[in-house]
Protein backbone atom coordinates (compact mmCIF):
# COMPACT_ATOMS: atom_id res chain seq x y z
CA UNK A 1 0.00 0.00 0.00
CA UNK A 2 2.70 2.43 1.06
CA UNK A 3 4.31 1.71 -2.62
CA UNK A 4 1.24 2.79 -4.42
CA UNK A 5 0.70 5.65 -2.31
CA UNK A 6 3.99 7.13 -2.90
CA UNK A 7 3.73 5.88 -6.90
CA UNK A 8 0.42 8.38 -6.58
CA UNK A 9 2.06 10.91 -5.22
CA UNK A 10 5.04 10.86 -8.12
CA UNK A 11 2.04 10.63 -10.63
CA UNK A 12 0.88 14.24 -8.84
CA UNK A 13 3.74 15.62 -9.08
CA UNK A 14 4.46 14.89 -12.55
CA UNK A 15 6.20 17.54 -14.38
CA UNK A 16 6.97 19.69 -11.36
CA UNK A 17 9.89 17.65 -9.89
CA UNK A 18 10.20 14.30 -8.06
CA UNK A 19 8.40 13.92 -4.95
CA UNK A 20 10.80 12.32 -1.91
CA UNK A 21 7.53 12.90 0.90
CA UNK A 22 6.84 10.32 3.45
CA UNK A 23 2.83 9.74 3.26
CA UNK A 24 0.16 7.81 4.55
CA UNK A 25 -2.82 8.08 3.16
CA UNK A 26 -3.98 10.01 -0.46
CA UNK A 27 -8.09 10.89 -0.50
CA UNK A 28 -9.49 12.20 -3.81
CA UNK A 29 -12.89 13.47 -2.71
CA UNK A 30 -15.67 15.86 -4.94
CA UNK A 31 -16.41 19.11 -4.53
CA UNK A 32 -19.04 18.51 -2.29
CA UNK A 33 -17.11 17.37 0.40
CA UNK A 34 -15.44 20.94 0.93
CA UNK A 35 -16.70 22.42 3.31
CA UNK A 36 -17.74 25.29 2.63
CA UNK A 37 -17.00 25.58 -1.28
CA UNK A 38 -19.88 27.45 -2.36
CA UNK A 39 -19.28 30.17 -0.17
CA UNK A 40 -16.02 31.52 -1.09
CA UNK A 41 -15.00 34.07 -3.44
CA UNK A 42 -13.87 32.03 -6.06
CA UNK A 43 -12.64 35.17 -8.55
CA UNK A 44 -10.55 36.52 -5.72
CA UNK A 45 -8.79 33.03 -5.46
CA UNK A 46 -8.43 32.80 -9.42
CA UNK A 47 -6.77 36.63 -9.75
CA UNK A 48 -4.50 35.28 -7.19
CA UNK A 49 -3.98 31.74 -9.20
CA UNK A 50 -3.10 33.70 -12.23
CA UNK A 51 -0.52 35.80 -10.83
CA UNK A 52 1.87 33.23 -10.69
CA UNK A 53 -0.02 30.01 -12.86
CA UNK A 54 2.29 31.24 -16.41
CA UNK A 55 5.22 30.62 -14.39
CA UNK A 56 4.11 26.81 -13.59
CA UNK A 57 5.68 23.70 -15.68
CA UNK A 58 3.85 21.21 -17.91
CA UNK A 59 1.17 20.56 -20.55
CA UNK A 60 -1.60 20.37 -18.09
CA UNK A 61 -0.77 23.65 -16.37
CA UNK A 62 -0.56 25.60 -19.93
CA UNK A 63 -3.55 24.72 -20.83
CA UNK A 64 -4.96 25.40 -17.52
CA UNK A 65 -3.81 29.08 -17.38
CA UNK A 66 -4.86 29.19 -20.61
CA UNK A 67 -8.47 28.55 -20.08
CA UNK A 68 -7.96 30.43 -16.56
CA UNK A 69 -7.99 33.91 -18.96
CA UNK A 70 -11.25 34.72 -19.42
CA UNK A 71 -13.64 32.60 -17.43
CA UNK A 72 -17.27 33.68 -16.90
CA UNK A 73 -17.73 31.71 -13.88
CA UNK A 74 -14.60 30.75 -12.23
CA UNK A 75 -15.85 28.37 -9.47
CA UNK A 76 -16.97 26.19 -12.64
CA UNK A 77 -13.27 26.74 -13.73
CA UNK A 78 -12.00 25.15 -10.95
CA UNK A 79 -14.45 22.37 -10.98
CA UNK A 80 -14.44 21.47 -14.43
CA UNK A 81 -10.22 21.50 -14.27
CA UNK A 82 -9.28 20.31 -10.89
CA UNK A 83 -10.14 17.59 -8.33
CA UNK A 84 -9.59 17.72 -4.43
CA UNK A 85 -6.49 15.59 -3.75
CA UNK A 86 -6.11 15.40 0.43
CA UNK A 87 -2.72 14.07 1.07
CA UNK A 88 -1.49 12.91 4.46
CA UNK A 89 1.69 11.90 5.97
CA UNK A 90 -0.15 10.84 9.97
CA UNK A 91 0.91 14.69 11.45
CA UNK A 92 -1.58 16.65 12.79
CA UNK A 93 -3.22 19.32 10.53
CA UNK A 94 -1.19 23.10 11.77
CA UNK A 95 -1.95 26.69 10.32
CA UNK A 96 -0.10 29.70 10.96
CA UNK A 97 0.38 32.87 10.12
CA UNK A 98 2.91 35.17 8.74
CA UNK A 99 3.03 38.94 7.56
CA UNK A 100 5.15 41.48 6.12
CA UNK A 101 6.66 44.03 9.20
CA UNK A 102 7.17 47.24 8.59
CA UNK A 103 10.04 49.22 10.68
CA UNK A 104 10.81 53.09 10.68
CA UNK A 105 14.26 53.60 9.29
CA UNK A 106 17.04 55.69 7.26
CA UNK A 107 19.33 55.10 4.44
CA UNK A 108 21.93 56.59 7.35
CA UNK A 109 23.19 56.42 10.34
CA UNK A 110 21.85 58.61 13.20
CA UNK A 111 20.85 58.66 16.89
CA UNK A 112 17.80 57.00 16.84
CA UNK A 113 18.73 54.78 13.66
CA UNK A 114 21.93 53.06 14.78
CA UNK A 115 20.69 49.07 13.48
CA UNK A 116 22.33 48.50 10.20
CA UNK A 117 20.42 46.09 8.19
CA UNK A 118 22.91 44.41 6.17
CA UNK A 119 23.00 43.00 2.82
CA UNK A 120 25.10 39.34 2.52
CA UNK A 121 28.55 39.68 2.16
CA UNK A 122 30.95 37.81 -0.74
CA UNK A 123 33.07 36.32 1.14
CA UNK A 124 31.67 35.06 4.93
CA UNK A 125 34.19 33.42 6.38
CA UNK A 126 33.68 29.36 6.91
CA UNK A 127 31.99 28.64 9.21
CA UNK A 128 29.68 31.60 9.08
CA UNK A 129 29.58 34.05 11.44
CA UNK A 130 26.58 33.69 14.51
CA UNK A 131 24.12 36.12 15.12
CA UNK A 132 26.29 36.97 17.88
CA UNK A 133 29.51 37.44 16.31
CA UNK A 134 27.72 39.59 13.57
CA UNK A 135 26.09 41.95 16.32
CA UNK A 136 29.06 42.71 18.88
CA UNK A 137 31.89 42.17 16.68
CA UNK A 138 33.52 44.02 13.98
CA UNK A 139 33.57 41.28 11.61
CA UNK A 140 30.90 43.32 8.71
CA UNK A 141 31.12 46.85 9.88
CA UNK A 142 32.82 49.80 7.78
CA UNK A 143 32.27 47.47 4.69
CA UNK A 144 29.30 48.98 2.50
CA UNK A 145 27.26 46.83 3.58
CA UNK A 146 24.61 48.49 5.31
CA UNK A 147 21.29 48.90 3.03
CA UNK A 148 19.33 50.74 5.94
CA UNK A 149 19.41 51.61 9.54
CA UNK A 150 16.46 50.83 11.89
CA UNK A 151 16.25 51.81 15.61
CA UNK A 152 14.30 48.37 16.94
CA UNK A 153 16.23 45.33 17.50
CA UNK A 154 13.41 42.90 18.00
CA UNK A 155 11.63 44.06 14.95
CA UNK A 156 14.83 43.58 12.99
CA UNK A 157 14.56 39.91 14.60
CA UNK A 158 11.13 39.28 13.81
CA UNK A 159 11.93 40.74 9.80
CA UNK A 160 14.95 38.35 9.93
CA UNK A 161 12.09 35.55 10.67
CA UNK A 162 9.37 36.72 7.91
CA UNK A 163 11.87 36.71 5.52
CA UNK A 164 10.93 40.10 3.95
CA UNK A 165 10.02 43.87 4.94
CA UNK A 166 9.32 47.63 4.74
CA UNK A 167 11.04 50.74 6.03
CA UNK A 168 9.17 53.98 6.00
CA UNK A 169 12.02 56.26 5.89
CA UNK A 170 12.81 59.30 6.71
CA UNK A 171 12.84 61.22 3.65
CA UNK A 172 9.20 59.66 3.30
CA UNK A 173 9.57 56.68 0.62
CA UNK A 174 9.38 53.51 1.24
CA UNK A 175 11.90 51.14 1.25
CA UNK A 176 11.09 47.04 0.27
CA UNK A 177 13.54 43.89 1.19
CA UNK A 178 13.76 40.91 0.59
CA UNK A 179 15.57 37.44 1.71
CA UNK A 180 19.02 37.51 0.20
CA UNK A 181 21.22 34.71 1.81
CA UNK A 182 21.24 33.35 5.46
CA UNK A 183 24.37 32.45 7.65
CA UNK A 184 23.60 28.53 7.62
CA UNK A 185 22.16 27.83 11.12
CA UNK A 186 19.33 26.74 12.55
CA UNK A 187 16.77 29.13 13.76
CA UNK A 188 16.67 28.45 17.69
CA UNK A 189 13.48 29.62 19.46
CA UNK A 190 14.02 32.69 22.21
CA UNK A 191 9.91 32.03 22.95
CA UNK A 192 11.34 28.89 24.34
CA UNK A 193 14.14 30.28 25.96
CA UNK A 194 11.84 32.70 27.75
CA UNK A 195 9.76 29.49 29.31
CA UNK A 196 13.00 27.56 30.23
CA UNK A 197 14.27 30.39 32.57
CA UNK A 198 10.58 30.34 33.97
CA UNK A 199 10.13 33.69 32.87
CA UNK A 200 6.85 32.48 31.05
CA UNK A 201 4.18 29.82 30.22
CA UNK A 202 4.07 28.26 26.76
CA UNK A 203 0.37 30.03 26.12
CA UNK A 204 1.79 33.52 27.38
CA UNK A 205 4.49 33.22 24.54
CA UNK A 206 3.93 35.65 21.87
CA UNK A 207 6.00 37.78 19.19
CA UNK A 208 4.46 40.92 21.47
CA UNK A 209 5.39 39.74 24.36
CA UNK A 210 8.92 38.59 23.47
CA UNK A 211 9.27 42.12 21.85
CA UNK A 212 8.18 43.85 25.15
CA UNK A 213 10.34 41.54 27.54
CA UNK A 214 13.69 42.70 25.07
CA UNK A 215 12.67 46.29 25.29
CA UNK A 216 11.83 46.73 29.10
CA UNK A 217 15.41 44.45 29.24
CA UNK A 218 17.85 46.98 27.30
CA UNK A 219 20.76 44.55 28.58
CA UNK A 220 19.19 40.42 28.65
CA UNK A 221 16.79 41.58 25.55
CA UNK A 222 19.56 41.75 23.06
CA UNK A 223 21.36 38.58 24.55
CA UNK A 224 18.11 37.03 24.30
CA UNK A 225 17.63 37.29 20.44
CA UNK A 226 21.58 36.42 20.37
CA UNK A 227 20.50 32.66 21.59
CA UNK A 228 19.51 32.27 18.03
CA UNK A 229 22.42 31.99 16.25
CA UNK A 230 20.56 32.28 12.80
CA UNK A 231 20.70 35.43 10.84
CA UNK A 232 19.36 37.04 7.34
CA UNK A 233 20.58 39.19 4.98
CA UNK A 234 18.81 41.08 2.53
CA UNK A 235 18.58 42.96 -0.37
CA UNK A 236 16.29 45.88 -1.88
CA UNK A 237 13.01 44.77 -3.78
CA UNK A 238 12.46 47.28 -6.37
CA UNK A 239 10.55 45.52 -9.56
CA UNK A 240 7.30 45.55 -7.73
CA UNK A 241 4.71 47.99 -6.68
CA UNK A 242 4.56 49.30 -3.35
CA UNK A 243 1.34 48.47 -2.88
CA UNK A 244 2.09 45.13 -3.48
CA UNK A 245 2.59 42.21 -1.54
CA UNK A 246 5.81 40.80 -0.92
CA UNK A 247 7.32 38.78 -3.37
CA UNK A 248 7.17 34.61 -2.60
CA UNK A 249 9.25 31.84 -3.49
CA UNK A 250 7.87 31.89 -6.91
CA UNK A 251 8.60 36.13 -7.53
CA UNK A 252 5.60 37.52 -7.21
CA UNK A 253 3.76 39.30 -5.34
CA UNK A 254 1.66 37.27 -2.48
CA UNK A 255 -1.83 38.20 -1.68
CA UNK A 256 -3.03 38.51 1.99
CA UNK A 257 -5.49 35.99 3.34
CA UNK A 258 -5.09 34.24 -0.51
CA UNK A 259 -1.39 32.74 -0.49
CA UNK A 260 0.37 29.84 1.54
CA UNK A 261 3.67 28.87 2.39
CA UNK A 262 3.74 24.67 1.88
CA UNK A 263 6.19 21.83 2.12
CA UNK A 264 6.97 21.46 -1.81
CA UNK A 265 7.13 17.69 -1.06
CA UNK A 266 3.59 17.55 -1.12
CA UNK A 267 2.16 20.45 -2.99
CA UNK A 268 3.59 21.84 -6.08
CA UNK A 269 4.46 25.78 -5.47
CA UNK A 270 1.68 27.45 -7.79
CA UNK A 271 -1.13 24.54 -7.45
CA UNK A 272 -4.55 26.16 -5.69
CA UNK A 273 -5.15 24.52 -2.06
CA UNK A 274 -8.59 24.40 -0.40
CA UNK A 275 -8.06 25.33 3.40
CA UNK A 276 -9.92 24.50 6.76
CA UNK A 277 -8.95 26.29 9.17
CA UNK A 278 -10.29 25.94 12.39
CA UNK A 279 -10.01 27.95 15.40
CA UNK A 280 -11.66 31.16 17.00
CA UNK A 281 -11.20 32.67 13.54
CA UNK A 282 -12.61 29.69 10.89
CA UNK A 283 -11.70 30.45 7.52
CA UNK A 284 -12.98 28.31 4.49
CA UNK A 285 -10.77 29.68 1.43
CA UNK A 286 -9.43 28.73 -1.92
CA UNK A 287 -5.58 29.68 -1.49
CA UNK A 288 -2.38 29.47 -3.30
CA UNK A 289 0.70 27.75 -2.86
CA UNK A 290 3.08 30.45 -3.78
CA UNK A 291 5.85 30.71 -0.88
CA UNK A 292 7.74 28.12 1.40
CA UNK A 293 9.13 28.33 4.87
CA UNK A 294 12.11 26.47 6.59
CA UNK A 295 9.46 25.51 9.71
CA UNK A 296 6.80 24.48 7.28
CA UNK A 297 7.12 20.93 6.84
CA UNK A 298 4.21 18.12 5.97
CA UNK A 299 1.82 17.09 4.00
CA UNK A 300 -1.13 18.97 6.50
CA UNK A 301 1.06 22.21 7.28
CA UNK A 302 0.45 25.67 5.81
CA UNK A 303 1.73 29.23 6.93
CA UNK A 304 -1.01 31.95 5.59
CA UNK A 305 0.09 35.09 4.19
CA UNK A 306 -1.87 38.04 6.43
CA UNK A 307 -0.99 40.97 4.80
CA UNK A 308 1.38 43.80 5.93
CA UNK A 309 2.41 45.88 9.01
CA UNK A 310 1.46 45.92 12.73
CA UNK A 311 -2.29 44.64 12.49
CA UNK A 312 -1.56 41.54 10.30
CA UNK A 313 1.50 41.12 12.43
CA UNK A 314 -1.01 40.75 15.97
CA UNK A 315 -3.49 38.26 13.70
CA UNK A 316 -0.47 36.28 12.44
CA UNK A 317 1.28 35.89 15.51
CA UNK A 318 -2.07 34.63 17.35
CA UNK A 319 -2.61 31.91 14.44
CA UNK A 320 -2.19 28.42 15.52
CA UNK A 321 -4.90 26.35 14.65
CA UNK A 322 -5.63 23.34 12.95
CA UNK A 323 -8.04 21.68 10.21
CA UNK A 324 -7.09 20.73 6.69
CA UNK A 325 -5.77 20.96 3.50
CA UNK A 326 -6.79 19.70 0.40
CA UNK A 327 -5.05 20.10 -2.78
CA UNK A 328 -6.39 20.90 -6.42
CA UNK A 329 -5.09 18.92 -8.86
CA UNK A 330 -5.39 19.09 -12.36
CA UNK A 331 -8.05 16.38 -13.17
CA UNK A 332 -5.56 14.25 -15.65
CA UNK A 333 -2.74 13.86 -12.00
CA UNK A 334 -6.05 13.17 -10.22
CA UNK A 335 -7.10 10.36 -12.38
CA UNK A 336 -3.57 8.99 -12.71
CA UNK A 337 -3.87 8.78 -8.77
CA UNK A 338 -6.64 7.41 -8.56
CA UNK A 339 -5.52 4.57 -10.88
CA UNK A 340 -2.27 4.02 -9.43
CA UNK A 341 -4.26 3.67 -6.02
CA UNK A 342 -6.72 1.03 -7.38
CA UNK A 343 -4.27 -0.94 -8.37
Amino acid sequence: MMRALRTALLALFAATGPAVAEITDIRILSFKDLNGWEEDDHAAALETFLSTCPDMPGRDWTTICAMALNPTNPKLFFELFFRPVQVMDGNAPLFTGYFEPELDGSLTRTERFRIPVYAPPQDLPRPWPTRRMIETTDILKNRGLEIAWVDDLTALFFAQIQGSFRINLTNGSTMRLGFAAANGYNYKSVGQALVDRGIYQPHQVSAETIGNWVRRNPKDGPELLRENPSYVFFEEITRIEGTDGPVGAMNWPLTPLRSIAVDTDYVPLGAPVWVEKNGTSRLRRLMIAQDVGSAIKGAQRADIFMGTGDTAGRVAGQLKDGGRMILLAPIQRAYAMAEELAQ
